[in-house]
């Protein structure tokens, strides 16, 4: 089953990407893993997958050792400030970079430890009550003020969209955040060095590959919903 899925999963990123003029191979699928057991995760490792997706750093580090060293490890969910230290030199990519205090506490860890952090703003484009990450109005700001944090390397931003059968709607909002994507790089702010703009779940990641996303995030549609 898993092979199916994996197969229809990469064959739907292969036509969004043909319709958006894109080179398939440059979307990087991100397995959402969590919840998922070890063995669940070593079959989609081996099938290929190299990119997996956690959202509780507890979880992360009970499954990191149990996985094989080449794995890249992505922290999707919301961090809490006292877990930083928990993640740095751990994972490829924190896609969840939602807040100001964050990134002054990644920030202060970094420095104390000689180190830097990869890390990918979360905005909330839709502006929903229920959704973390920073307002289309707040990055501006924000922007400038993480600029001046010279441990964290900002790659990109990320976006979870709302859950919607809306088509038209989702792409609406998928393309807002690639225009933001656009304008933020353009600006050449110091530790800017955009590479990925993570958009799209199960549900919506062909939408997202539509609207430019080069980073997906898929869980159900890859796993299953159960397992």
């Amino acid at each position: 089953m898993m092979k199916d899925n994996l197969e229809l999963v990469r064959s739907n990123i292969e036509k969004a990407a043909g319709l958006a003029g894109v080179d398939p191979k440059g979307i990087t699928l991100v397995a959402v893993s969590k919840t998922k057991p070890v063995p669940l995760m070593l079959e989609a490792y081996e099938l290929g997958i190299r990119h997996f997706g956690e959202n509780r750093v507890q979880e992360f580090m009970d499954k990191k050792d149990q996985m094989p060293p080449d794995v890249q490890w992505n922290i999707i969910g919301r961090l809490q400030t006292n877990k930083v230290k928990y993640i740095i030199n751990n994972i490829w990519l924190l896609h969840s970079l939602d807040r100001l205090a964050l990134a002054r506490e990644l920030q202060n860890y970094c420095v104390k430890s000689g180190c830097t952090v990869e890390a990918l703003l979360e905005v909330n484009t839709a502006g929903e009550d229920t959704k973390s990450g920073f307002l289309v109005e707040e990055l501006e700001e924000a922007t400038q003020e993480i600029a001046q944090l010279d441990r964290i390397h900002v790659r990109g931003l990320m976006t979870v969209a709302p859950y919607t059968k809306d088509k038209d709607y989702l792409r609406g909002i998928f393309a807002q955040t690639k225009k933001m994507y656009d304008e933020i790089a353009g600006k050449g702010l110091p530790g800017f060095d955009f590479k990925y703009l993570s958009m799209g779940m199960s549900n919506d990641y062909f939408e997202a590959v539509l609207e430019g996303a080069n980073m997906v995030r898929v869980g159900s549609a890859l796993f299953g919903d159960r397992g």
